[in-house]
């Protein structure tokens, strides 16, 4: 039996991976869909290479699959040869989305393996800090949402930062408190579970309109010391 978390690299997935390992459901593999469309409503995609990294600093076999064409018949295609032939769960970090998880319901269900979502239907504010609590370092990758200004990329999310957020959204327009609407994205680079940091050691700010992305031109791994390491229950 293989137990597949399909992980971007965002805090919602790798804290589901964390939770199925912490709930009986001990997670074999990181699964990496890297979709063609940059702008994919199935898929994460700010910098999904790093989800290697992160692997390797969890102890993980990490797998990537590359979807060879923009549609979404493409995307659900590659995600469903991509988990054929085993017999393990599926973990996945959906909270609201009903587009994302029909499908992958769906999928689960042709292949025959079971879904394992932790997070799901939990309120979103509360899981952004469960996140926080179980010590994720969490940076701000992506940002769509008029009340999430560019200062704010590559911020790391703490309960200051998310009660920020709050305001924002009640003041300026309402967004997802997880940013489940697409409002802002996430790369977890440290996490008391892994055995190194993810050190970003270049990055480019891009903004076009509304949108702010940090790209992540070149990372590597830090060892860390041996009492900074140690599962947070």
């Amino acid at each position: 039996m293989t137990v597949t978390a399909l992980v971007s690299g965002g805090k919602d997935s790798v804290y589901a991976a964390y939770l199925a390992d912490t709930q009986g459901w001990p997670v074999d593999e990181l699964l990496t869909v890297h979709p063609a469309d940059p702008d994919s409503l199935m898929y994460h995609t700010p910098n999904l290479e790093l989800v290697a990294l992160q692997a390797t600093a969890w102890g993980k076999h990490h797998r990537a699959v590359p979807v060879p064409a923009a549609t979404e018949a493409s995307e659900l295609e590659t995600l469903s040869k991509a988990l054929a032939g085993h017999s393990g769960p599926i973990v996945v970090g959906a909270i609201q989305s009903s587009f994302q998880w029909a499908r992958v319901v769906r999928i689960g269900d042709a292949v025959g393996r079971r879904i394992y979502a932790p997070l799901w239907r939990k309120d979103p504010a509360r899981v952004v800090r469960e996140e926080i609590a179980a010590g994720l370092d969490i940076r701000l990758v992506h940002l769509a949402a008029e009340p999430l200004t560019a200062d704010l990329l590559g911020h790391r999310m703490d309960a200051e930062l998310v009660q920020e957020l709050e305001r924002r959204s009640r003041s300026v327009r309402a967004v997802n408190a997880a940013g489940e609407g697409g409002e802002y994205e996430t790369l977890v680079v440290d996490a008391p579970f892994f055995r190194s940091r993810i050190v970003l050691d270049e990055t480019d700010a891009i903004v076009t309109g509304s949108t702010a992305r940090l790209a992540v031109r070149k990372a590597h791994l830090e060892p860390k010391r041996f009492r900074e390491q140690g599962i947070v229950a």
